[in-house]
């Protein structure tokens, strides 16, 4: 895993923070003190166009719909192909609640 390199006390304690988030609203408030307005949109845009992925939509169909580069979709479909299956099991989740 590439996040292997950044693995340690550090990454423990904010994963560990992001795990003790209750509930969708303490997950609003958490993320707009954590983060850029343009790093959270990266990463739901990122979630967005791996579920379009999974669910066999052309990059064509995905660019129009999430405003997505062309890059990013590649790069996101790079991930799901031959990374840690984290969009995968996320998405398996996500999908058996909704």
């Amino acid at each position: 895993m590439q996040i292997d390199k950044l693995r340690g006390k550090q990454l423990d304690q904010m994963f560990d923070a992001i795990l003790s988030l209750k509930d969708r609203e303490e997950c609003y408030r958490f993320f707009d003190d954590m983060a850029t307005m343009s790093e959270i949109h990266a990463m739901s845009q990122r979630l967005q166009v791996a579920k379009m992925l999974s669910e066999g939509r052309t990059y064509n169909a995905i660019e129009q719909e999430t405003n997505a580069s062309t890059a990013t979709i590649s790069r996101v479909r790079r991930c799901m192909n031959y990374g840690s299956d984290g969009y995968k099991m996320v998405l398996d989740r996500i999908m058996d609640e909704g």
